[in-house]
């Protein structure tokens, strides 16, 4: 049976920590899955540790999996890589009790552990073991590597307008987008020989991801939402040859969308509301890098039927 819990907002600060430890006590406790306790406590303070010293608030933890393979996410708002601090022979902070150890306490902890580089923040997930090893496994970082490579690209683009988004949708997309990107990962590397497929869509995903990074501050949208804005304007470029890649990535999304409703992945599918949002959404790139003039987003409008290139 899959696992999908809320989020659990963590206070800042060591009370995170402490926090954190009686949440996976009592979640390991409650999906019978004592003999993992310690594990996930131990692996978890330094998680939690991590992003307390070196993360950026609001931070939360969430349980995600199965019950043979529960894996617990600490999530940041931080897009640096998780820190391996140096050993230290007093951090100054009761609380913090695994600081100094680095994710080195995780990968003995873990049947397999990893971190992903999000729009707005960093996630770091580890599956606790049942046994506490004498070797590390190896860890999982996904969204570092090509960051220079993003950034120093020579790809001809231009900026597409994006008229009247509404914030909600638009930060709900960006959210739902990378807890897809990573099942489809772990789907990959799981069952590579059952679901083939799901390689292929995560590296085209991801892929396609590559086009909205670093091209606006996610922080702005919640800014504006916690300021009572509803709607903003945004001016994203996009490579001038990604139209045909956004058409595919619509029709793709489709397919994802099956694999969430026959529970291949944990994410859940996407609502009627959120289809027609992305079909706009997309369809915007798709229109305006073929020379088309933009369309406002409209609440009220009926699904759009967009013609491909």
């Amino acid at each position: 049976m899959p696992l999908n819990r809320p989020a659990e907002p963590l206070p800042p600060g060591p009370r995170g920590a402490v926090q954190a430890r009686r949440w996976v006590v009592g979640v390991c406790a409650e999906i019978k899955r004592p003999d993992l306790s310690d594990n996930a406590e131990l692996a978890l303070s330094e998680v939690v540790t991590n992003a307390i010293l070196h993360g950026r608030p609001p931070m939360t933890v969430r349980l995600r999996g199965t019950v043979d393979h529960p894996r617990v996410e600490v999530r940041d708002r931080s897009t640096d890589p998780p820190a391996l601090p140096d050993i230290v022979e007093d951090p100054g902070v009761d609380d913090l009790t695994t600081y100094g150890r680095g994710l080195s306490i995780v990968a003995r902890a873990s049947e397999a552990w990893g971190a992903e580089r999000e729009l707005d923040g960093k996630l770091v997930w580890f599956v606790p073991a049942q046994t506490f090893g004498e070797e590390g496994v190896p860890g999982v970082l996904n969204g570092w590597d090509d960051e220079a490579e993003d950034l120093d690209s020579d790809v001809e683009r231009m900026s597409v307008q994006l008229g009247h988004v509404p914030v909600r949708l638009m930060l709900n997309a960006l959210v739902r987008g990378a807890e897809l990107r990573r099942e489809l990962r772990l789907l990959a590397v799981a069952h590579q020989d059952t679901y083939p497929v799901a390689g292929d869509l995560s590296q085209f995903f991801n892929s396609v991801a590559g086009d909205f990074r670093g091209e606006f501050d996610v922080a702005d949208l919640h800014t504006a939402l916690d300021g009572g804005r509803h709607h903003v304007d945004l001016s994203v470029s996009a490579p001038i040859d990604s139209g045909p890649r956004f058409a595919r990535l619509i029709e793709l999304l489709d397919l994802a969308d099956a694999f969430c409703r026959n529970e291949r992945l944990l994410t859940l599918a996407r609502t009627a509301e959120q289809v027609r949002f992305q079909a706009w959404l997309f369809g915007e790139f798709v229109r305006q890098t073929r020379g088309d003039s933009p369309l406002l987003w409209s609440d009220d409008a009926p699904d759009l039927s967009m013609s491909h290139p």
